[in-house]
């Protein structure tokens, strides 16, 4: 990762990688990063530049910055409201190597990532590229909310396998009791919306599912 400018192929219909640079610790996710199609962006949506094999790095980071491990460990972090390249610099992103061990599923850690970013990033034809990147030459896939819900859970549970959690670890990141309340923004939306704290629900039951030696399967 850089915070270096960098250099667009505009012929090519280039793609860019952005962090939301306000945030606040209250909010039901603290990072937010996405790829978002070439165009003029301002200080509030740093850019995160790669050197090396940059579609498969960069949906490896977005999907390790978007997990709710490292979100907890961010919401340590952030002291304000800006989310700083200091700060991101410090954030415990996991290393390339990591992604090229097997799960116990039989597939690699990056396999189990990437399909999972793509769909969720691809959603429209002005990322096209981006998805040719990554290798798929198909249409954009539909915005389904509830099926995009759980490929986020999925990922959550995927990395807190690949952080190493147990799973009283990853109930405290997910529902720590007052007064360390971990996501209280989320619980209390989703308690409000679906009578229940869902996203906990999904992460464990894609946690054990891993845990298992099965593919984490929450889509019906």
């Amino acid at each position: 990762m850089s915070n270096k400018a960098p250099m667009i192929n505009l012929e090519r219909g280039e793609w860019l990688q952005v962090f939301r640079g306000i945030t606040n610790a209250t909010n039901e996710r603290t990072v937010v990063a996405n790829n978002i199609p070439q165009s003029g962006v301002g200080n509030s949506a740093p850019v995160l530049t790669y050197e090396h094999s940059k579609s498969i790095a960069s949906a490896l980071v977005l999907a390790n910055l978007n997990s709710l491990p490292l979100d907890w460990a961010a919401r340590l972090s952030v002291g304000g409201v800006n989310m700083n390249f200091f700060i991101v610099k410090q954030l415990p992103v996991l290393p390339p190597d990591a992604y090229l061990e097997k799960s116990r599923s039989g597939l690699t850690w990056a396999e189990l990532v990437v399909s999972r970013v793509l769909e969720l990033t691809y959603t429209a034809w002005d990322l096209q590229s981006f998805a040719e990147d990554l290798g798929y030459d198909g249409p954009p896939f539909i915005w389904d909310e509830e099926r995009r819900h759980r490929l986020k859970c999925e990922l959550d549970g995927i990395f807190a396998q690949m952080y190493q959690l147990d799973r009283a670890d990853l109930e405290w990141i997910l529902d720590a009791p007052e007064p360390s309340a971990s996501f209280p923004g989320l619980k209390r939306n989703e308690l409000q919306q679906f009578g229940e704290y869902r996203t906990q629900r999904y992460v464990l039951q894609a946690y054990d599912q891993l845990a298992q030696g099965l593919l984490p399967d929450l889509v019906p």
